[in-house]
């Protein structure tokens, strides 16, 4: 009876998530700036290497690294970017938490740099790369998942899967009982 109420408590919390990402009226586009210097894009911006380097874009994390349409690695980057790739499938029940660490480190450590812009993306630029950008969010800037989403569909339409909605509920979750314990987290 306990397992049925947590798994629909976390199906009604997934819900809101949704119905929050439903409000976006935005058209998809290649490549959007969601937070300063942070862009979310499709596989094709990504691959335009002449388009990235005149928006000003240092480095390229690919969620969907290795993945059928997803060219790139640093080799066909070249030294003009720094290249991160996550091997993320989008489906129900890929494991993307995995990555959140790695993943959104090399964004932060990115961002730092003095002159650093991020292009973050997979196939579609809705899913796996909204939800290593929302985990940054969550992780770097100390907004909830809620927020994160509310702040980044402002500028971007997004739709991570309902897994990785939960993964970032979990994420979520995890912080908010470091946070009661030790505030400055």
């Amino acid at each position: 009876m306990m397992a049925t109420n947590a798994v629909q408590t976390g199906h009604y919390f997934i819900k809101k998530l949704e119905n929050i990402l439903d409000t976006c009226d935005l058209e998809l586009t290649p490549i959007d700036e969601v937070w300063p210097n942070l862009y979310i894009g499709n596989v094709a911006i990504a691959q335009d290497k002449a388009a990235l380097q005149e928006m000003g874009i240092t480095h390229i994390l690919n969620a969907a690294h290795s993945k059928q349409g997803s060219l790139g690695d640093q080799q066909f980057y070249g030294s003009a970017f720094v290249y991160y790739g996550v091997p993320a499938e989008d489906t129900s029940n890929f494991d993307l938490s995995i990555y959140f660490r790695p993943a959104t480190r090399f964004i932060h450590n990115a961002l730092k740099k003095r002159e650093g812009k991020v292009l973050v993306h997979c196939i579609m630029g809705m899913s796996r790369s909204a939800t290593l950008v929302l985990a940054y969010l969550m992780l770097y800037h100390r907004l909830t998942a809620t927020e994160a989403i509310e702040k980044v569909i402002q500028k971007r339409a997004i739709y991570p899967n309902r897994n990785f909605l939960g993964l970032l509920l979990g994420l979520d979750s995890r912080l908010r009982r470091k946070r009661r314990i030790c505030p400055l987290l």
